[in-house]
């Protein structure tokens, strides 16, 4: 009997045992994973009363959604339009929206909500890009519209998310110092439509904005406006607006510091035209400084030959005008720290038919020994090279040498052999490259049509990354051949030079200057290794 009692109740607890090992095994298998990134926003379900509601007299709205939601920068996207004198109370109720007036509204008034992306899901934060809500006191609704698409001035590609919003004449001149009421977001179209407006004159804006706040800040933000104002009597389409950046109006130095290497930057918040840099304390200094503006002259770097001041005073000239003086100091004790490196002009260790090596250091060089400079050809010591310093440039020298195709060359700069500012010397350096093969490259020839005499037009050819390759000015009918170019896509650019100074001038708000037109050729010009591609381009009028 005890016997039985015992099989029993080990196939009992075998059959347990098969069966908690099932569950854990099915367990184990079934454990959630994780799917693909949620991207939708949450959707309204019902609006009490409904949207485009007249002779309204609720105190509240209520805005359902599909899916819980937060709010967030409420204060910096939500607005109303007509301004009430209390701000309307947002509250959020399980899945739903309360939009509370806390004062009564004004008779035969059409209000509009604006939520801009003020509400999104919890999880992943999508917004719900230009949720509106529209109602009247009256009997009907305010129904005039305007329409049109943003773009960049430069790039003519659309802007998303640009902001575009108008202003009532008689409050133009806050433009930039407070909020707009009425405002929109472009979609990935550049497109805007401004809706439900009032028959009014109006001024029209667009920013591109970094921090979300509907403000213009001219530092950061780019803008775009109309010069001339809107009176609106009937629906308005096609009010196309182009972005672009404000130069600054008063010029400041962003940024400046002594680096630990010794050298001295400068960042700052324009572009200057015919930039100038004086060293004023040490004066014994100002004759002996070594500098380098940017291409764009928007930065400055400076070396000078003693670091032994406790400050130094230097100033910044704009053709012959002082624009600002900064004064930087230095610790007793302070020591700096000088690696010599050099950079060259090669394609992914080709160099194209007719470009000259050049090497570029990162401090400039007082001499060089050519006994410590190597050429190999094919694994060959040779010798014929030429080394000449930049007349432009204290920081670069050109290698000259009769290349011949099919080559491999190895440079080598050993150890001391140049000698930078400070005594700085470089470490061993190593360069290993060829002559590009002409069956990479191609040639474009190019007939420039203007459609003005006496203009002056700017054609620049950008590569796939966006990038300028070449810059020519153009005045009149002109063939222009560009070789060598390696096989890819390009496009031209032509900007109208209306002040003839060779480079494109951007726009003024305040000033109501646009910025100088630019023209996209829309075709692509695709160059083929060992082809000659000939092309007319006719310049549309401005």
């Amino acid at each position: 009997m005890v016997k039985n009692n015992n099989m029993v109740f080990l196939r009992n607890f075998s059959i347990v045992l098969l069966i908690v090992s099932l569950i854990y095994s099915c367990a184990s298998i079934q454990q959630p994973q994780g799917g693909p990134r949620d991207t939708t926003p949450p959707k309204v379900l019902k609006m009490e009363p409904k949207n485009l509601t007249t002779n309204f007299i609720s105190k509240k709205v209520v805005i359902e959604f599909d899916e819980y939601f937060k709010l967030q920068n409420e204060f910096k996207e939500f607005s109303v339009s007509p301004e009430m004198p209390k701000p309307p109370v947002l509250k959020i109720k399980g899945k739903k929206l309360e939009i509370a007036f806390p004062d009564s509204l004004e008779k035969n008034t059409t209000y509009t909500l604006n939520f801009g992306k003020a509400i999104a899901d919890v999880n992943e934060s999508n917004p719900v890009k230009n949720l509106t809500y529209v109602f009247s006191t009256g009997p009907k609704l305010d129904s005039l519209s305007i329409k049109g698409k943003v773009t960049n001035s430069l790039t003519g590609e659309p802007e998303l998310d640009a902001v575009a919003f108008i202003l009532p004449l008689n409050r133009d001149t806050l433009f930039g110092k407070g909020k707009p009421s009425i405002y929109t977001l472009t979609d990935s179209s550049g497109n805007y439509s401004l809706n439900n407006l009032r028959s009014d004159t109006y001024k029209l804006y667009v920013i591109k904005e970094k921090n979300g706040d509907k403000i213009y800040q001219q530092a950061s933000d780019e803008v775009g406006f109309l010069k001339d104002s809107i009176v609106l009597t009937k629906n308005m389409d096609s009010m196309n607006l182009k972005v672009f950046k404000e130069d600054a109006k008063v010029f400041r130095i962003l940024d400046k510091r002594l680096n630990t290497d010794g050298s001295i930057t400068f960042t700052f918040n324009q572009k200057l035209k015919k930039p100038e840099v004086a060293v004023l304390d040490p004066a014994a200094l100002d004759a002996s400084k070594i500098f380098k503006f940017s291409k764009n002259n928007d930065s400055l770097k400076v070396w000078l030959t003693d670091l032994s001041f406790d400050s130094t005073k230097i100033s910044i000239k704009e053709d012959g005008k002082l624009l600002q003086t900064s004064t930087l100091t230095r610790g007793k004790k302070e020591t700096y720290t000088r690696s010599l490196q050099a950079v060259t002009n090669l394609d992914n260790k080709a160099l194209p038919p007719g470009r000259t090596l050049k090497f570029t250091f990162n401090f400039p060089i007082e001499s060089y020994d050519a006994n410590k400079i190597t050429l190999l050809e094919d694994s060959v010591d040779t010798k014929g090279f030429t080394l000449t310093k930049d007349s432009l440039d204290h920081l670069s020298y050109y290698f000259r040498y009769p290349w011949k195709p099919k080559n491999i060359y190895d440079i080598t700069f050993a150890t001391g052999a140049f000698t930078a500012i400070f005594k700085a010397q470089n470490k061993e350096i190593k360069t290993t490259l060829e002559l590009g093969k002409k069956d990479d490259y191609g040639t474009l020839k190019v007939k420039i049509v203007p459609p003005e005499k006496d203009k002056s037009y700017i054609l620049e050819i950008i590569n796939e990354s966006k990038s300028i390759v070449n810059t020519i000015v153009v005045k009149q009918d002109t063939s222009v051949t560009f070789s060598n170019y390696k096989g890819g896509k390009y496009f031209i650019r032509i900007t109208y030079d209306t002040n003839k100074n060779g480079v494109w001038d951007t726009g003024n708000v305040s000033l109501g200057i646009q910025p100088e037109k630019i023209w996209n050729e829309p075709k692509e010009l695709s160059i083929r290794p060992l082809w000659e591609r000939n092309e007319v381009i006719t310049i549309p009028k401005e």
